[in-house]
């Protein structure tokens, strides 16, 4: 097969999704459908001592009203990051004991959506209420002891004699995923097999998950989830709601349908935690790094433990012999965090990245030169090479197409005639280069088609365009007659699609089966001359149909790691294997124009610039970096759940207040790519690109600001009165 760049091509799914066609989970059309809403919990922590139900089961049309005790028997399916499948491993409506507010407290199931939100808010709850701490600062909050997580060096000794040291603290705010596609469960029981319709990034836990939590063998429950309109972390394990969607069909004997309402997805699903960074950098006289330390502090819930891993980022960015860091949780009363595009690359690199810029201006140092000046060779943490590592080419194409040579080089230097103060800033980012271990089944049929059942899930990212692209490079077969089956257990093993590992995961294996399809081919061919396409000789040799099955894992990973595959458990591998480490890498330069008046903050134009390897679908990689940027200027100027202390919920829990950046907010995004296959990864060349393509907009966006008033912000989100 061809190592050369892949041409620009239109999405496969493009003309359904314009045309309305593309059926997400909420749209499946089932009949004798019922309707079910939640009813959340109005305080943070208790217990429930008293339900009145009689208004609510008045109501014409009601089918069920569902307590905790409906649900005798259920069991929690465990917390995804403790050997579980969901998202935090407390389960609602499994007792009287409530630990968040919003938790689901009652289920309503009605013949219209209407008619259970009526009975629903007709839902009358005793509490016995308990102390809570909701957030990082409140009293009631638990501070664990500070983990290190990595060190090198003497970090004190070489700070203590650095010519140049800054120090600072950057705050990061509790932020919530707001994808398009509300999360929703269809469920229906027939024949003893359980089939769940969910938007999910791995129906594998869905698929294990309930079967654990309601005590069915997972051969009789069927996950459903073709596409998804929306994940970012937000979708990747098992929900709350959809062990109670499920026992809820058992029970009732037909389809129900939940929609959960925007505003209860606020305290029901995952989110980004707020988290606290103290960075300290030291550099010598020559301008080169010779310390750094990273102490954060990361908010938790009080029932699991989501581990922190900031370091992972700043410890690999530059070379730097002497380094520590730690993090210290702060357990609070909330559902349990999870991961938001950019977990912790996207909070760590704003304050790692802020502090870079803050030491090159301490040294007399052009921000750009000073970080190719400090950029690492091998890998600082291990000392492994990296499989590929083209920074700094991102660095010179990314100056080169946004003029940084025009850069005044004073802050508040560059004036437009209005007096409207411009800033030019530069960030790098990188994200680990991840594998998940995956199984493709292919089939060419005599009739022409072609059906190819593959890990995968597609979340809007393109995986199926990238997946078609692969697989029809490789192939003579007819492109209009491709099946390609993702988000589906019961055809292949699912692995869980995040952590950009989705794509590298997925296409290797596509072009794996594509070449032992073939060779299969030419094994039976065996010499004979080719007339037409695959479908017309196997027509012509009257052989139905050709078949392979390939696997692939990450490097290094032992086979048995296909065990946790088909049990729905996640298997990835990265960044670091036996002999190489692997990361994907990014540059951003940013301008913003600050308003004399107003002090208002606008970004006109962003120049990004990445190193994912080889370009599988350069249209959806040009997206998913636009998209990247779209979420990083959010984050730096915009969006922030704001949490009352006093209640405990998210008071803004809407589109209307939490903001968003819109069309108005983004100006020219320019993207390029490197375009370099990394080979040692895996052999189509292919790393991650969804999330490095957000981490370090945000401090590019704060080192423009900087730069056009000689001003340094460090909480996000960055806004005009800031600036008064």
């Amino acid at each position: 097969m061809t190592t050369a760049t892949y041409p620009d091509r239109a999405r496969v799914d493009a003309r359904d999704k314009v045309l309305g066609k593309t059926r997400f989970a909420a749209d499946v059309p089932l009949a004798r459908m019922a309707h079910a809403m939640t009813v959340p919990s109005r305080i943070v922590r208790g217990r429930i001592v008293s339900f009145d139900l009689a208004a609510a089961r008045a109501v014409k049309g009601v089918l069920a009203v569902l307590t905790w005790h409906d649900f005798e028997g259920v069991k929690s399916p465990g917390f995804l990051m403790r050997g579980g499948y969901a998202f935090q491993g407390h389960q609602p409506m499994l007792s009287d004991r409530l630990v968040h507010r919003g938790e689901p407290i009652a289920l309503v199931v009605a013949e219209s959506l209407a008619i259970a939100s009526d009975a629903a808010a007709r839902v009358r709850v005793e509490y016995e209420e308990m102390p809570f701490g909701a957030v990082m600062e409140s009293p009631l909050a638990q501070t664990l002891e500070a983990t290190p997580t990595h060190t090198r060096g003497d970090t004190r000794a070489a700070l203590a004699t650095a010519a140049f040291r800054v120090e600072g603290e950057y705050l990061s705010p509790l932020q919530c995923q707001n994808p398009m596609e509300l999360i929703s469960t269809t469920a229906a029981w027939q024949d003893g097999t359980l089939t769940l319709h969910e938007g999910t990034q791995n129906s594998g836990a869905l698929k294990f998950g309930v079967a654990a939590a309601l005590g069915l063998d997972p051969a009789r429950v069927e996950v459903k989830s073709p596409y998804l309109g929306g994940g970012f972390g937000q979708k990747n394990s098992l929900q709350g709601q959809t062990v109670l969607v499920a026992r809820a069909a058992m029970l009732l004997d037909r389809p129900v349908k939940l929609v959960m309402p925007r505003a209860q997805l606020f305290h029901t699903s995952s989110f980004r935690p707020a988290s606290r960074h103290r960075v300290r950098l030291g550099a010598d006289a020559e301008g080169r790094l010779v310390a750094a330390s990273h102490e954060a502090d990361m908010q938790n819930g009080r029932e699991d433990t989501f581990a922190a891993n900031f370091s992972e980022l700043t410890a690999r960015l530059y070379d730097t012999p002497n380094y520590e860091s730690s993090v210290r949780l702060v357990r609070t009363d909330v559902q349990t965090p999870g991961f938001m595009r950019a977990p912790f690359e996207q909070p760590a690199a704003f304050a790692f990245e802020s502090a870079m810029d803050e030491l090159a201006h301490a040294a007399g140092r052009d921000p750009l030169a000073f970080r190719l000046a400090n950029d690492a060779v091998r890998d600082p943490v291990t000392g492994h090479p990296f499989s590929s590592r083209f920074l700094k080419a991102c660095l010179e194409e990314g100056a080169r197409r946004f003029g940084w040579e025009r850069r005044g080089t004073a802050p508040a230097s560059m004036r437009a005639a209005d007096g409207t103060r411009i800033g030019w800033g530069v960030a790098v980012g990188a994200y680990k280069a991840a594998m998940s271990p995956s199984i493709a089944r292919l089939r060419v049929r005599a009739d022409g088609s072609t059906r190819l059942s593959v890990s995968g899930h597609e979340m809007g990212q393109g995986i199926r365009t990238a997946i078609f692209a692969a697989l029809t490079e490789g192939l003579a077969i007819d492109p209009d007659r491709v099946e390609i089956v993702i988000g589906d257990p019961g055809a292949v093993p699912q692995h869980l699609t995040a952590g950009s590992w989705g794509t590298a995961s997925t296409v290797p294996v596509v072009r794996q089966a594509a070449q032992a399809l073939q060779a299969r081919f030419d094994a039976l061919r065996d010499g004979r001359p080719v007339h037409g396409n695959l479908h017309q000789m196997l027509a012509r040799w009257r052989r139905p149909h050709i078949e392979v099955e390939v696997r692939l894992q990450a490097p290094g990973q032992p086979d048995a790691v296909f065990q946790r595959l088909q049990r729905g458990l996640p298997a990835a591998g990265g960044p670091d294997y036996p002999a190489f480490v692997s990361f994907s890498h990014v540059a951003h330069f940013v301008e913003v124009r600050i308003e004399p008046g107003t002090r208002r903050i606008r970004v006109p134009r962003v120049v990004s610039v990445v190193d994912c390897g080889r370009v599988v679908s350069p249209r959806t990689a040009a997206s998913q970096v636009r998209g990247g940027v779209v979420w990083g200027i959010g984050a730096a100027l915009r969006e922030a759940a704001e949490v009352d202390p006093r209640h405990g919920g998210v008071l803004n829990n809407d589109l209307a207040e939490y903001v968003l950046p819109v069309n108005a907010d983004i100006g020219e995004i320019d993207v390029g790519f490197i375009d370099r296959p990394d080979p040692l990864l895996n052999e189509a060349g292919v790393k991650g690109i969804g999330e490095v393509a957000m981490v370090g907009v945000a401090a590019a966006i704060a080192n423009a600001i900087f730069h056009a008033t000689g001003r340094r912000l460090r909480t996000l989100p960055m806004r005009a009165e800031d600036l008064l």
